[in-house]
């Protein structure tokens, strides 16, 4: 999750930037639904609150994955939000930047869509994986289906153990709500930023739930617990190796709101968070073995530019057929992937 310097930190990791289901929240507030643009220039006027209030995530019954019933609605922490995220990097242009993610932040969210990931004894089939795959990539039609699963199980030729599977199924949904979306803003931030600095980190120190499967890493919000100390407030409820964690972050993090660089500060820290640029593609991983290996580059390289590049060339479908994508701006900077993958996947 994002931590500008100047803002109280944000309780979770990664960032997502999704379209509200506007038909939904439109027919709540007493917008016409028989004509987009009257529709839109309804939803303009009326109150933020309102707008914030009239929708809620329906928890059951889902007819597609969980992405498509995230809201981007208009308020965060009661500050109004006048664009897409995206256009509006340029207004932080001069505040240092923390966004990183969970390596396996996807998992909570891949375990509503595909429930047999939670269980040992039950299997995820490639036809299950399909399906998934197909409902998140709808706007591309079957021609974005089929390049993403292949893309996606390729690496089956070498491991089709479940727990290959079902790691893939986390990885995807990882990659589409977490770990792309903040690539693409801490590119974003440096593109724009003239005096501050840029760091971005994967957090890789496994989820402490008992009820997950053996091979659970960091689930979205894991890491939360970390930063606050909370293994030192629980200390009959947390490992030694769990404080170790938790008084890396408190240092990097408290150090950082004082200094705008995590590794100058009052408090030590275990190794040298190097900023972050397009070009050396620097993150720290963050877990309980940290040492000058851990500054590492080009997270998952070969997914960004799967979906940077390929994915997006692909045409978009529309219900009367297929129509051009429209050109992207080239003014929008994207992180570019190195011309030799040197990833880490999670």
């Amino acid at each position: 999750m994002p931590y500008p310097r100047t803002h109280p930190p944000l309780p979770c990791s990664g960032l997502t930037y999704l379209s509200p289901p506007s038909s939904q929240i439109a027919k709540k507030v007493g917008c016409p639904l028989d004509d987009t643009a009257r529709m839109a220039k309804c939803l303009k006027v009326i109150d933020p609150r309102a707008l914030t209030l009239a929708y809620k995530i329906p928890l059951l019954g889902q007819k597609y994955p969980l992405l498509h019933y995230l809201g981007l609605l208009p308020v965060v922490d009661g500050d109004f939000i006048p664009d897409d995220p995206i256009n509006l990097f340029a207004n932080a242009a001069d505040i240092d930047y923390i966004a990183g993610t969970n390596d396996m932040d996807g998992y909570t969210f891949a375990s509503v869509d595909v429930p047999a990931i939670n269980v040992d004894l039950l299997t995820v089939t490639g036809e299950d994986f399909f399906k998934l795959v197909s409902q998140v990539t709808i706007a591309k039609g079957p021609r974005g289906a089929n390049a993403t699963f292949d893309f996606y199980t390729a690496p089956w030729a070498q491991d089709s153990s479940q727990e290959a599977k079902k790691k893939t199924v986390v990885d995807f949904e990882t990659d589409v709500y977490f770990l792309m979306p903040t690539k693409m803003a801490v590119a974003q931030h440096r593109a724009n930023a003239k005096s501050a600095r840029t760091y971005t980190y994967l957090f890789s120190h496994p989820s402490r739930i008992p009820l997950y499967p053996s091979w659970v890493g960091a689930d979205h919000g894991d890491d939360i617990q970390y930063v606050f100390g909370k293994p030192f407030d629980n200390p009959l409820g947390y490992r030694a190796q769990d404080r170790t964690v938790s008084k890396a972050m408190i240092a990097y993090w408290t150090n950082f709101a004082r200094t705008g660089d995590p590794n100058q500060g009052h408090s030590a820290v275990p190794t040298q968070w190097e900023p972050y640029t397009q070009e050396n593609g620097n993150y720290l991983e963050i877990n309980n073995k940290m040492d000058g290996q851990s500054m590492k580059q080009h997270l998952r390289s070969s997914y960004l530019q799967y979906w940077t590049q390929t994915y997006q060339e692909l045409p978009t479908v529309n219900q009367d057929g297929v129509a051009p994508v429209a050109p992207s701006d080239n003014s929008l900077a994207v992180p570019v992937p190195p011309s030799k993958d040197s990833e880490a996947a999670p």
